[in-house]
């Protein structure tokens, strides 16, 4: 399956710390990461790939999309997330489950913030059972949609083509996104027990301390622009 990550070259520590978590984690995840780079191209492997794209943000979700089938399902995670805890038994049966489904179009393991704390703003009342007993909620609008998550290629592509060509920078995306009314037939689901935790790696374009003390105890050498934490720690989920 294609992972497909926003992210750019100055960006790209806090890319290879969201990958390597995803491989200590999760040693046998099925993703093939596909990275955007701008000059800086790493090595590739057999999981993980570069696509030059250009800085732009919308350009490059879509360039990263181009040549995938609207039915093909992707794993969308952008870089300013990495996992910190994964029921990994749990979230490949419910993988299973929704590659299969004909009804779903995205599916998120980590339910928090505001699917937690405002169902009845975020969340459709109906209840979804999954095949392994799991109950799924579905989620209205965008809700939740920067946390990493299966989707269809078709719901991605849409979402970015919707969006404005100049996008001024990613926390701008938050308001954007919301002017984007997501299709009935776009139908994405929440688990409504959590299965992943997820830390922040960025705040504001700074890194957040957690990513910081995470990447001190790996071999990632950071740039001097994330060499000075912000002091919070930015944890989302709980199991």
């Amino acid at each position: 399956m294609k992972a497909i990550v926003l992210t750019c070259d100055r960006y790209r520590a806090i890319t290879e710390h969201m990958i390597l978590q995803y491989e200590r984690l999760w040693p046998n995840h099925p993703f093939v990461f596909r990275i955007p780079y701008q000059n800086l191209r790493g090595a590739e492997t057999d999981r993980s790939e570069y696509r030059q794209t250009s800085d732009n943000i919308r350009a490059t979700v879509l360039e990263l999309l181009g040549d995938l089938d609207d039915e093909e399902w992707i794993y969308w995670c952008v870089d300013d997330k990495y996992p910190l805890q994964l029921v990994t038994d749990k979230i490949e049966l419910l993988i299973s489950d929704v590659i299969q489904s004909g009804e779903m179009t995205g599916l998120l393991f980590c339910r928090c913030r505001v699917t937690l704390t405002s169902p009845k703003l975020t969340l459709y009342p109906a209840k979804m059972i999954s095949s392994s007993g799991d109950v799924l909620l579905e989620r209205k609008a965008w809700f939740q949609i920067w946390l990493h998550q299966l989707l269809k290629v078709k719901v991605l592509r849409y979402l970015f083509t919707k969006l404005p060509d100049e996008i001024p920078g990613a926390k701008a995306m938050d308001e954007l996104k919301d002017t984007v009314p997501k299709l009935r037939e776009h139908r994405l689901f929440v688990t409504e027990e959590n299965f992943a935790i997820f830390g922040e790696s960025t705040h504001r374009g700074a890194i957040t301390q957690n990513c910081y003390e995470s990447i001190a105890a790996t071999d990632i050498e950071l740039p001097k622009w994330f060499r000075q934490p912000n002091g919070e720690h930015i944890i989302m989920g709980k199991l």
